[in-house]
C-alpha cells in the first residue's frame, strides 16, 4: 500500500466499523554472537521462545489434510492423496455463465463445490479473513465463499471471500463489493460485524469452495489448503510492552518497492504502492522460491528485479484496484512449489520471536504518523513489512521495502514503537481523526511440509 498519510480504501472501509464501536529445514539464520554456518539450536529440537501466559483473541481452523477433504459435502469434487492432499474436479455438478466485471466478457464454466462442516469459533468473532492455497491451470479458477451463525442464532448469507486465478487470462481475480446484510459487511477480504458494541459476535461458519474449469476438458483446480481465521480483538489505542526474549536475525532478501516508481502504474499506481507484493516476494525467495526466466519474460527489461513486477501483477485485486488483498497474497506464496500461506493476526511480540525462533519470517501490517516510528521517514495509512529478526536489546529488525534502495531496506525500529502501531486497533491520523489499525494482521509463509519445531512454532502462535 502507499506510504503516503492519507486514508487508503481498506482504511476508509474499516474506520467505519471503528466508528461504530468509538519437512525441509528452513534457510540461513543469523544468531546474535555466532555465525550464519553456526546457526545454534538445531531445527528439531523444541521450540525456543517465552510461553503463552495472555488468552488468545484469535481462531484459526485450516483444512489441510486427506481427512479433512473427504469430509464436508461435495458436489461433483473428490479429495486426492498424496504428499499434499487436496479437493479437484471429478464430475461437474453443471454449468453457469459468468460475466467478469472487470473485462465485461461472459463464458460458460463447469463447476462443482466443497463445503467444509461446521466450525464452532473458540474465539465469538467480530471479524473473519479466509484463505487458500491452490493451484489453478490456465482454463480454471476458484471462488471461496463464507456463511455464518451469529451469537443470536441467525445466519449470514453466503459472502464471497474471493474469486481467484493464480494467472489473469481466464478471470481478473476480484473482491467483491457490496456485500450487506445490515448486520455485517465484507471490506474486501475481511468479513465484520458493523457494530460489535451490541454485542453480536460470528459464533460458527462454514466454508464453501466452487472449483470452475472451461467446459469439456479434464482440466481442475487443485485446493490444498482452505481455512479462516477469527477474531475479537479488543479495541485499544495502545498495548502492554513485551520483554524481549531473542536476539536473532534470519537472511531474507531485501527488495525495496521504491526502485519500482511509476512501473506499471495499472498494478496499483506502480512501485511506490506494492508494499505487500515486495515483502511476499522476499519471503517467498527466502523459502526458495525462484521464477524462470519464461515467467518473467513479459517485464521490461530494463527493470531491476523484475520478479517483485510479477508479484504485483498476479496479486493485483480488480475489484479493490491494488496489490494489498491479504488472502490473494497468501495464495500467490503457496504458488511457489512447496510452500503454504496464511493470514492471521498475533497477539505480541513474543509471538514473533517464536517463529523467528524456529526460522518463520513474518509479514506484518501497520498504520502510523512519521512521528510514531522512528527512522522510519514516513507516515502511512497501511503498510506491509517483513519482520525477519531482533536485536540483543529486542528492537525490530524489519526488510522494510519504503526505502529508497535495496540496500537500505533492513531497518531497526523501537521495539516499543513498533510493537504498539502494529497490534493496536485505533489511532490518530494526520488530522487528528480516529481511524483503525490493524490490531496485529500478518501473513505467514512456510513449508508444506514444514519441520518439527517450525510446527511446533506455528502452532504456539494458533497456526496449524
Amino acid at each position: 500500500m502507499s506510504r503516503a498519510e492519507q486514508p487508503s480504501r481498506r482504511t476508509l472501509l474499516a474506520a467505519a466499523v471503528a466508528a461504530a464501536v468509538v519437512g525441509s529445514a528452513g534457510p540461513a539464520v543469523a544468531v546474535a554472537g555466532t555465525r550464519p554456518d553456526n546457526p545454534g539450536p538445531q531445527p528439531d529440537t523444541p521450540a525456543a521462545g517465552p510461553a503463552r501466559t495472555a488468552a488468545r483473541s484469535v481462531d484459526n481452523r485450516a483444512w489441510t489434510t486427506y481427512t479433512d477433504w473427504r469430509g464436508g459435502t461435495a458436489q461433483g469434487t473428490r479429495a486426492v492423496a498424496g504428499a499434499r492432499p487436496g479437493a479437484v474436479i471429478a464430475a461437474p455438478a453443471g454449468t453457469v455463465d459468468y460475466r467478469d466485471p472487470h473485462t465485461g466478457k461472459t463464458s460458460t464454466w463447469e463447476y462443482a463445490t466443497w463445503t467444509s462442516p461446521v466450525h464452532r469459533l473458540a474465539v465469538p468473532s467480530t471479524e473473519a479473513i479466509a484463505s487458500w492455497n491452490a493451484h489453478t491451470p490456465a482454463g480454471t479458477w476458484i471462488q471461496v465463499e463464507l456463511r455464518g451463525t451469529y451469537s443470536d442464532g441467525t445466519d449470514t448469507p453466503w459472502y464471497v471471500m474471493g474469486r481467484w486465478a493464480a494467472g489473469d487470462q481466464d478471470i481478473r481475480r476480484t473482491s467483491v463489493d457490496d456485500q450487506t446484510d445490515g448486520r455485517s459487511t465484507v471490506w474486501t477480504d475481511t468479513f465484520a460485524v458493523d457494530d460489535p458494541a451490541t454485542g453480536l459476535r460470528l459464533t460458527s461458519y462454514r466454508l464453501r469452495l466452487t472449483l470452475y474449469r472451461k467446459p469439456g476438458t479434464k482440466l481442475t483446480p487443485t485446493v490444498w489448503r482452505l481455512g479462516a481465521m477469527g477474531s475479537d480483538v479488543p479495541d485499544r489505542f495502545t498495548v502492554p510492552a513485551s520483554t524481549p526474549g531473542l536476539a536473532e536475525e534470519l537472511i531474507v532478501p531485501r527488495y525495496s518497492q521504491e526502485i519500482h516508481k511509476g512501473q506499471y502504474p495499472e498494478y496499483d499506481n506502480g512501485g511506490e504502492a506494492w508494499c505487500s507484493p515486495t515483502s511476499s516476494q522476499m519471503i517467498i525467495e527466502y523459502w526458495g522460491g525462484r521464477l524462470s526466466e519464461e515467467q518473467l519474460a513479459w517485464v521490461d527489461p530494463s527493470y531491476a528485479d523484475p520478479q517483485v513486477c510479477h508479484a504485483a501483477r498476479y496479486t493485483y485485486d480488480y475489484q479493490y484496484a491494488g496489490c494489498g488483498n491479504w488472502p490473494f497474497n497468501a495464495a500467490y506464496a503457496a504458488t511457489f512449489k512447496g510452500l503454504q500461506g496464511v493470514v492471521t493476526r498475533l497477539g505480541s511480540l513474543t509471538d514473533l520471536e517464536t517463529l523467528i525462533a524456529a526460522g518463520i519470517p513474518a509479514i506484518t501490517s501497520q498504520s502510523f504518523l512519521a512521528s510514531e516510528l522512528t527512522g522510519a521517514g514516513y507516515g502511512t495509512s497501511g503498510h506491509l513489512m517483513t519482520v525477519i529478526g531482533f536485536t540483543a536489546d529486542g528492537d525490530v529488525i524489519a526488510n522494510d521495502p519504503a526505502s529508497p534502495s535495496n540496500e537500505a531496506v533492513r531497518r531497526v525500529y523501537r521495539r516499543r514503537e513498533w510493537e504498539n502501531i502494529w497490534l493496536r486497533t485505533k489511532r490518530y491520523n494526520a488530522s487528528g481523526k480516529v481511524v483503525s489499525g490493524t490490531g496485529g494482521v500478518c501473513y505467514l509463509y512456510f513449508p508444506a511440509r514444514p519441520t518439527p519445531r517450525q510446527r511446533m512454532a506455528l502452532a504456539m502462535v494458533g497456526v496449524r
